[in-house]
């Protein structure tokens, strides 16, 4: 989810061409806790790891049981999304194709976004992959106000986004940008730093004299969504390619509108424990493989995103 970062302009315009996303296949935005493997078919990797240097480069648990644990939410395609009760998109299909480059299978699980990156930390996935904007509270363990909630994570880096607003079609409150937002209605997912840059441009609304923005905070993005449909809140804040794909796809295309241009880009990273440094390299580097021997731009290609590519893997590069 978006991060609030200063490379704005630089990563604009790498990804302006987003709004011609061409998403193949209907994706289902919802949630629950099942679990998917995502690969070659059923998600094995194709040479089980059998003379593969990078296998050998897995921490000795990893290599084992002979798969990679994913954690995500599945609710942001074209990133992750749910479709006949398997988690398709970008992310999945990204991490297939490290998984045959390291030697392993891939498992995602669907959870709530806020708890991705503690799952990291506690042992229940070994990778959070949802895009996940890297940021330096993210990679120390900081909520919003700077507070320790844990010992962070470090960031394979492999997809740049930036922060969209999106309301009902036909703009019926004239909302131009998040700057007209003072005194309405925003929906968004809580524990995302799109919450936070709501919050950010709130307290500018109230520093200016205007009154705040009445953010209102659901536990998933489809209730976001639901919110802004009703009329409820006057717009709702999310990731760039995912805004333009919701607005492509809700009531065919007669649903929701994106106002004003993505602002505020950064990398999504891939979330990993700060003491798995092994892992942490090994999925660095098959990273920079699959860049390297095109496979990476064929997922991006296949989900229309290709303008948010990187040109080689980064580690914690988020501001």
């Amino acid at each position: 989810m978006t991060a609030l970062s200063p490379r704005r302009s630089a990563a604009r315009s790498r990804i302006a061409a987003v709004g011609a996303l061409a998403v193949a296949g209907a994706l289902v935005l919802t949630g629950c806790g099942d679990q998917t493997g995502a690969g070659d078919g059923d998600g094995k990797a194709k040479d089980g790891g059998k003379g593969n240097a990078l296998f050998a480069k897995l921490p000795e648990a990893v290599q084992k049981k002979g798969t990679l644990e994913i954690g995500t939410n599945a609710e942001y395609a074209p990133m992750e999304s749910k479709e006949g009760g398997q988690i398709v998109g970008v992310d999945p299909d990204i991490a297939a194709a490290l998984g045959e480059k390291l030697g392993v299978k891939v498992k995602f699980t669907d959870a709530k976004f806020d708890t991705l990156v503690t799952g990291v930390n506690a042992g229940r996935y070994d990778l959070a992959m949802s895009s996940i904007t890297d940021t330096k509270a993210r990679q120390e363990g900081l909520d919003e106000k700077g507070k320790k909630l844990g010992s962070g994570v470090d960031f394979v880096d492999y997809f740049i986004a930036g922060t969209a607003v999106y309301v009902k079609k036909g703009n019926p409150q004239g909302i131009k940008s998040i700057e007209d937002l003072c005194g309405k209605g925003a929906a968004v997912q809580q524990g995302t730093t799109y919450e936070a840059a709501l919050k950010t441009a709130s307290k500018k609304c109230t520093d200016g004299g205007k009154p705040a923005i009445k953010i209102e905070s659901f536990e998933n993005d489809t209730e976001a969504q639901t919110r802004v449909r009703a009329g409820g809140a006057a717009a709702g804040v999310n990731d760039y390619p995912v805004a333009v794909d919701l607005v492509r796809k809700a009531g065919g295309g007669k649903t929701f509108e994106i106002v004003g241009e993505q602002y505020e880009a950064g990398p999504f990273g891939i979330a990993v424990d700060k003491k798995n440094t092994k892992l942490r390299d090994a999925v660095k580097e098959a990273l920079d493989a699959i860049i390297k021997d095109g496979s990476y731009k064929k997922v991006l290609e296949k989900w229309g995103a290709q303008t948010g590519a990187i040109d080689a893997a980064a580690v914690n590069s988020g501001k």
